[in-house]
């Protein structure tokens, strides 16, 4: 890989060595961007915690949704899965664009885009047009996901880029706290179409701090000036590398973990073992402190201290033996078990992620330093695509049943922990030097 100062137009695609830029340097280019500092951290902050605001404020009124609309629980569901599947593809368009035209157009575009779509469906008279715009609000609203972690790759480097991804999960990690107990309480008041009028005001309060106080943070002289063609062909080369390619798909697959657990809990832990809407947003918001609490202990603690290839594959672990005990919980194996037991497990495997995503996401993009808004939008449109695939699967089998939601978590933790392993082959990687000792030696 090139040095981070140097111009490229999409990344070497060699596979087992680690890129050479210094750790924790900054980027010169924007240096001056640097001084914002904490206002820097709180715009991106927001920025990723937009998708969690959409699914999970929305998660505690899927049943009143189902009775409102008059549609099958399935169907619903495909309201989560639609807007999950744009977020996937809008990553692929807005990450090129951003290389292209610089970070704050594209983002703006987008931020609009999505305060209308969420507008719309706030008045969907059926199913199908609500499913239909959560899809346009999906692929609007992944401009924020992919150009936030684009900007992080602008201004941070290594371990630096590390502990700024787990700084941006304690901000973003607190929108599941806060929306499904916001959502509970929406729905005190009004009804699920409430909830999106809730949304659309954050959207455009965001927009408008996006408008007043985020900069530009990719200089001219570092866009890339091709078309769809040369996009394709960076994303091509992004793909050739395997190590990229490595971390980028055990993320994604960790998070189909999680996102199996997002789409089927309203379901499991209301339907099957009797919590209520609130209660519900009580345990939801748990979990969400168990993943910012690892995210921290990943970012504070262990980050400089312990190899990042060992954190991932601990946390990889950690998921998969969770999402085993899930399972022998859920088939009876174990008895007739209640809500607190299978908490207990998602709580387990919720934090597990605070491990794995900020390590995969630095890692990868550690590997593209002049293709990071290419390079974001694959990472986050495997995560996304991979969320989709799964979510519909979690209700197989009805509503009655936990089963294949811990099936779905436990075929994506050992998928994950084989691609990490089978692709990255950390223990290869024994070079000297700063990039490697990123990396984990």
């Amino acid at each position: 890989m090139p040095e981070s100062g140097q111009s490229n137009q999409g990344p070497v695609p060699e596979a087992d060595p680690a890129p050479s830029s210094p750790v924790g340097a900054p980027r010169a280019a924007t240096a001056a961007t640097r001084r914002t500092g904490l206002l820097v951290t709180l715009v991106l902050g927001g920025l990723t915690a937009l998708p969690p605001l959409s699914m999970d404020m929305y998660l505690p009124a899927l049943p009143e949704v189902t009775d409102s609309l008059r549609a099958p629980a399935a169907t619903v569901q495909l309201t989560l899965t639609s807007c999950l599947a744009g977020m996937a593809l809008g990553q692929l368009v807005v990450g090129p664009m951003s290389d292209k035209w610089g970070r704050r157009r594209p983002l703006l575009i987008g931020m609009a885009a999505y305060v209308v779509a969420t507008v719309i469906c706030a008045l969907a008279p059926t199913a199908g047009l609500l499913i239909g715009f959560r899809l346009v609000q999906g692929l609007a609203g992944a401009a924020g996901i992919v150009i936030a972690r684009a900007v992080v790759r602008d201004l941070y480097d290594g371990i630096e880029m590390a502990r700024f991804f787990s700084t941006l999960m304690l901000i973003s990690g607190a929108a599941p706290i806060i929306a499904p107990l916001i959502g509970g309480q929406v729905l005190r008041l009004t009804d699920w179409r409430g909830i999106f009028v809730v949304l659309a005001a954050v959207g455009l309060v965001l927009t408008l701090v996006v408008l007043k106080w985020l900069d530009e943070t990719l200089p001219v002289e570092r866009r890339h000036g091709g078309g769809v063609g040369e996009a394709l062909r960076t994303m091509r080369g992004l793909l050739a590398d395997r190590v990229f390619t490595g971390y980028m798909l055990a993320g994604g697959l960790a998070f189909a973990a999680l996102f199996a657990y997002i789409s089927a809990s309203p379901f499991v832990m209301q339907e099957i073992y009797g919590a209520s809407p609130q209660l519900f947003s009580l345990l939801f918001g748990l979990n969400a402190v168990g993943l910012i609490t690892a995210g921290q202990i990943n970012g504070k603690v262990l980050v400089g201290r312990v190899g990042l290839d060992k954190v991932i594959a601990a946390g990889l672990t950690v998921l998969t033996l969770a999402a085993v005990a899930l399972l022998l919980m859920t088939t009876g194996a174990l008895g007739e078990v209640g809500l607190v037991p299978v908490a207990a497990g998602l709580f387990v495997l919720s934090a597990a992620m605070g491990f794995a995503a900020p390590n995969t996401n630095a890692l990868a993009l550690l590997r593209t330093p002049d293709a990071a808004g290419s390079a974001s939008a694959l990472i986050g449109t495997s995560s996304f695509l991979v969320g989709a695939v799964a979510s519909p699967l979690v209700g197989i089998a009805g509503e009655a049943t936990a089963v294949p939601m811990a099936v779905v978590q436990l075929c994506c933790g050992l998928a994950a922990l084989a691609c990490f392993a089978g692709l990255c082959r950390p223990w290869r990687r024994d070079r000297p030097g700063p990039a490697g000792a990123a990396a984990g030696l």
